[in-house]
Order: C-alpha cells, then structure tokens, then sequence
C-alpha cells in the first residue's frame, strides 16, 4: 500500500492535532510536510498565549512529540501564494490542509479607530510575544491610564501586561523589547470595557482569579453593574463564579494604597475614538451606556440609552475578537472570516481540507483543536479510502525538498526550529526564564547558519 502524503499549511495547534492524527494512520499510511511562512511552530501558543502563562505553553510539549515522529518534515519561511501555490501543493500531495488560524483583528468601526495610540489586541499581544510580524510596534506606553474594548480573556491578557510588577515580566518569555518598555511605562491604570453585562463577559475563571494574585493591584467594579445573588441559580457553574468574583471585589472596593488600578465598566461600548484633530494620537475614549434587552431568540443584547461618557486616556487596545484572512488561490466567507467547508473539507474543492479557526473561527480554547482536526481528518481518510488517489503520482519526499530549498533562499527545517529552540531555551536558562526569544528573520538565519 502506498504511503499517502499530505501537506498542511500551518503549524499552530490544529495543525499540529491534525498531523498526529494523520500519523496514526495505518490503513492508508501517511506521511506529512508541515509549512509555515515564520521560521519558527507552534501559531499562538508561541506567539499569542500571554507570556505568564507558562502552563498553557506546556502544551507544545505535545507538538515535539508529534514533530519527532517518522514522517513528519517541517518547512518554515513558506508562504502561501508569495514562495508556493496551491496547485503547486497539490501536484507534489493527496491533500491539503489549511490551518492558518485566524491571523488578523475585528474592527469596531468607529470614528478615531486607526489614530495613533490605538491598537489591535492582536498587534499588542504579537509585540510583546515576539511575533517578527509586530516587533516594530511602537505602542505609546507613556500616559497613565489605559483602555481595553473588549470582555474576554484576551482583553484580560493585555491589561494585565500592562500592569505587571517588573519582577513578574521579567521572570517570563516576554521579548526583550516589550519588558524593557512595559517596565518604563506610565500606565497605572487600566480600564476593561465591556458592551454587555458580567453576565454575559466571556472571561474564565481562572484568568479573572489570577488578577487577585498580582501584588500592588487593586481591582475595581462598581456594585450597581453586578446582579444580586437572587439571579445566581439560574446562571451557568461557570458564569456563577465569575460574578461571584466581580461581586467580590464591587463590595471590597478599591485599595487607595494601591500602586496600580485596573477598572471593569460593563454596558459600554465605544462610538469613538477621540484625539487631537483628525489624525492625531489618541486622547480619550467617548462611550454609549448600554442597558440590555432579551430578544425574541433568547439572545441578550445591548441597546443604547441615550446617556454618554467619556474617558480621558492615552492608549486604547482593541479587543473584541481575531478574524481569519483569505489564502490566495482558496475560498473564503467574508462574513464569517472562515474557509466555507462540510465537515473539513472545502467546499466546491477536491483534496483540499480545513482545520481550526480558519475552519469554526475564533472559539474555543486550545484543546478545541483537536476535536475539530480529528473531524477534517477523518473526512480526508475516509476519502483516500474510496481509492481516488490510488495509482496517482506525487513527489517523493527528496523531490519536494530540493523544491522549496530552489524557492525559498531562507528554508528552514526541523533542525533549523530545533536549533533556534535550544538556543533560545538556553539564553532563558541563567536568568530563569522559559526562553529569551529571536524576533526577526535574519536573527533566526543567522543563528542557523551559525551551527551549520
């Protein structure tokens, strides 16, 4: 029996659950060249999970073990439509699978929202992770008080890196650039705004306990925005906990010895971004207070009471969701920023498939992944089992790679993310840090020609 090759474009964590799933593939067989247009795996668990969340990291030890297997290659500095096509992929593969994530942000679509000063979460969080794609970013950390738009864990990760005593950064795999400016910054105070209620913020649990732990923070939420405890029966054990929490610290109050402040305001949402002129940096933040209405459908749902309120401010980060981008050469739903599919495969499409955000969108926490990745999985092996790749002619595997080594100057292979991993790994050691990360491409060619 032939031995099937499929190649996936993408090396976050669906694409990861999708190419363990494939290796354990024995009726067909099947081997694996992953692709990346970074040099370095791993999507948002390197470049999107908060630096403080080592736990949450951990999980990439599961992605070593897949990488380590026979039959599968990775191949970084590859991008899609720019080094190889789609046609291309599927003469040299059986298959193809998209599992790009969801690369970019939503926007608010209010006056003010591209002035400087106001960023996209996803920009922030790949500054101070270290995504070569960011590094550049210069977010104006200088006035005092900051505010997040937005209500999920996402909108706590970026307020909470604002607001971390220098110790704490300095103990994790923040990039270099990003402590030194979070540890020089001004900001003393953050304010998360939410359009709905508590009850309907998508915060979990444990990413609001934590902020109880950060020394010198004082949290702060006004008791008239957090329902009593009479409703308490009727909501989920998990939404319970969080307004347990809110609830909690409405009736503590804010500490006035506290060196740093961090605000929730529910039942506003944003109308515009206020600055100096019509380009100018950002100066405040003008808000509509919301109440809520339940629709015929159940859903709960904010509307304007008329009433506005404005926040002074120097920074506002954007954090009310990730959307997915279009592949060139593959469908794409714009409305849903999703690849259209049935049950992972394209739709309209023969041999090519769809895993992760890009396939659901941005739901779910990263084990998520690996459910949906089996789905698309099991679609792209009970096709190969009707027999419609048998006979068929594909690259040999030493074919491919001398390929990519013709297109891409800077390929970079398993050995390659190895090297830069180890390097990496050993500059954290002697400080006590998971890593010191390399944030631009000639750093990581550099650092591989070096050991080569």
């Amino acid at each position: 029996m032939r031995t099937h090759a499929v190649a996936i474009v993408g090396s976050g964590p669906s694409g990861f659950y999708a190419a363990g799933a494939l290796l354990d593939s024995e009726d067909p067989p099947v081997r694996v060249d992953m692709f990346d247009r970074l040099a370095t795996p791993w999507g948002l668990v390197r470049a999107g999970v908060a630096p403080d969340h080592p736990k949450i990291k951990s999980v990439s030890t599961q992605y070593e073990k897949i990488a380590a297997r026979p039959g599968f290659r990775f191949f970084g500095h590859v991008c899609l439509g720019e080094d190889v096509t789609v046609e291309e992929l599927l003469e040299r593969y059986d298959a193809v699978i998209y599992a790009v994530g969801s690369q970019t942000e939503r926007r608010l679509g209010v006056p003010g929202e591209d002035r400087p000063g106001s960023i996209a979460s996803v920009d922030f969080v790949g500054w101070y992770n270290g995504h070569p794609d960011h590094v550049g970013l210069e977010p104006g950390l200088a006035a005092e008080r900051a505010v997040v738009i937005g209500a999920g864990n996402v909108a706590l990760d970026v307020a909470r890196m604002l607001l971390l005593p220098e110790e704490e950064l300095r103990s994790t795999d923040t990039a270099d650039h990003a402590i030194e400016a979070l540890t020089a910054s001004g900001v003393r105070e953050v304010i998360v705004c939410g359009r709905r209620g508590p009850v309907e913020a998508a915060f979990t649990t444990t990413e609001l306990r934590e902020l109880d732990e950060i020394e010198g923070l004082t949290l702060v939420v006004d008791p008239a925005q957090v329902p009593d405890e009479a409703g308490d029966a009727d909501l989920p054990k998990a939404t319970r906990r969080n307004v347990e929490i809110l609830r909690r610290w409405a009736a503590a109050g804010p500490r006035p010895d506290a060196e740093r402040r961090l605000e929730f305001r529910f039942l506003r949402s944003p109308l515009a971004i206020d600055g100096e002129g019509d380009d100018g940096p950002v100066t405040g933040v003008e808000l509509s207070v919301n109440r809520l209405e339940t629709g015929d459908d159940g859903r709960v749902r904010p509307v304007d009471t008329g009433e506005r309120e404005t926040l002074e401010c120097g920074l506002v980060l954007r954090a009310v969701g990730y959307r997915g981008v279009a592949l060139p050469g593959v469908p794409f739903d714009e409305r849903s920023g999703t690849i259209p599919h049935a049950e992972g495969r394209i739709e309209g499409r023969d041999r090519e498939y769809v895993v992760g955000w890009i396939k659901r969108g941005p739901t779910g926490i990263i084990g998520t992944n690996r459910k949906d990745a089996n789905e698309t999985v099991r679609t792209l092996l009970a096709d190969l089992s009707t027999g419609v790749r048998d006979g068929a002619t594909i690259a040999a595997p030493e074919d491919v790679e001398e390929w990519l080594s013709q297109r891409c100057t800077d390929l970079v292979d398993l050995d390659g993310w190895e090297a830069i991993d180890a390097h990496e790994r050993g500059a954290g050691s002697g400080g006590g840090r998971p890593r010191v990360k390399l944030v631009d491409r000639a750093a990581f060619l550099d650092l591989i020609r070096s050991r080569a």
